[in-house]
């Protein structure tokens, strides 16, 4: 049975955690201090937390990240603390890089955002060009972001989407919602106009501790996508590449791959392993998105918009405001012992496979 002590009940428990796992481990620690507020104000730190493990020099590295959409850190986080308590026996030449809440304002103010009410996984792309269009995204976005959320509003909101999928398809939009817009920063799946904090943060972290190394194996860690409980490996390499096909053999047939349309992602824009494959340029990359299912895409959906709503005109103290928090925290983290022990179960397999991967030359 796996120790489900290794989940925290919000971010400030997760980080202590991380970090009480780190030094068990041998790891060295480094933290990246976000200057934005915390729930409980300026007297908490709000931080990215690295643990390194094995030689500055080694050449092939093993990157983990947990965070990237804050809230769904619950998961992220005990998955690291996991495989940190395991004591994990590093392959020749290997080092880890394990990134903990990259996004720690999404964490703690159980946020799929980050304080700029910016998508992390939406936000790597090329800022000095135009950015990607979304014009489906801009007729439905009146609808999804409403400025009051009553009877009415919710029934024109159920409309636009029924209508949408009526004749589109119910993947159709979830691709269109997804994939990310760059229109209305007050919208859902908003990528930015400029890197946000955790953006250049991660960026500084590569370049301390990924540039410059021959293999790279880089694991994002999810939750939100998929049926309950289930893993699913997403990768950017098409099944048929090299990449792809050392992916299957190291994790299986959970591997999926949006551009075959195998998975429950659709393609998106401006996703966090652009960064990793720039850092390591010239090396030999395997990057994936480890997602587990939670619940029904329309209801994570609804979770999101209602959170949306809330941050953009709602009151958070309000008993409305608390049962909003409550339910985006449930729909990405089912605090339920049968979930949680399939989740670190599988998480920590799936990063001791990775790294025995990698061992393998």
């Amino acid at each position: 049975m796996p120790d489900l002590a290794a989940f925290s009940p919000d971010y400030r428990a997760a980080r202590s955690k991380f970090r009480e796992a780190a030094r068990a481990a041998g790891a060295a620690l480094e933290d990246h201090v976000n200057p934005a507020a915390a729930p409980s104000g300026h007297s908490e730190k709000l931080t990215a937390d690295v643990a390194l493990l094995g030689p500055r020099d080694a050449e092939r590295v093993l990157l983990v990240n947990s965070g990237t959409h804050g809230v769904e850190a619950f998961a992220g986080s005990a998955i690291e603390i996991g495989f940190l308590a395991g004591r994990p026996a590093l392959p020749d030449d290997v080092r880890v890089v394990m990134v903990h809440a990259i996004n720690p304002h999404g964490f703690a103010w159980l946020r799929r955002v980050t304080e700029e009410n910016v998508d992390l996984n939406r936000n790597f792309v090329d800022h000095d060009g135009p950015h990607p269009a979304n014009d489906a995204y801009d007729a439905l976005h009146p609808a999804l972001c409403p400025e009051r959320w009553d009877a009415a509003s919710l029934a024109e909101m159920e409309r636009a989407i029924e209508d949408y999928v009526d004749r589109n398809g119910a993947f159709a939009l979830q691709a269109v919602v997804t994939r990310g817009q760059y229109r209305h920063p007050d919208g859902i799946f908003y990528g930015g106009k400029m890197p946000t904090w955790s953006n250049s943060t991660f960026r500084d972290i590569l370049d301390r501790h990924v540039t410059g190394a021959r293999r790279v194996a880089f694991v994002d860690l999810h939750t939100g996508l998929g049926a309950y409980g289930d893993a699913e490996m997403i990768g950017g390499a098409s099944p048929s590449t090299p990449g792809g096909r050392r992916m299957r053999d190291w994790y299986g047939d959970i591997v999926t791959s949006p551009s075959s349309g195998t998975s429950s992602s659709a393609p998106l824009v401006g996703v966090i392993a652009r960064s990793v494959r720039e850092a390591a340029r010239g090396a030999d990359v395997i990057s994936a998105t480890l997602e587990f299912g939670t619940y029904p895409v329309r209801d994570v959906l609804h979770a999101l918009l209602a959170d949306n709503w809330l941050h953009a005109h709602g009151d958070l103290d309000s008993p409305l405001g608390r049962e909003i928090k409550a339910d985006i925290r449930k729909r990405l983290f089912p605090d339920e012992d049968d979930w949680k022990e399939r989740v670190l179960t599988k998480g920590v397999e799936i990063l001791n496979r990775t790294l025995g991967g990698l061992g393998d030359g």
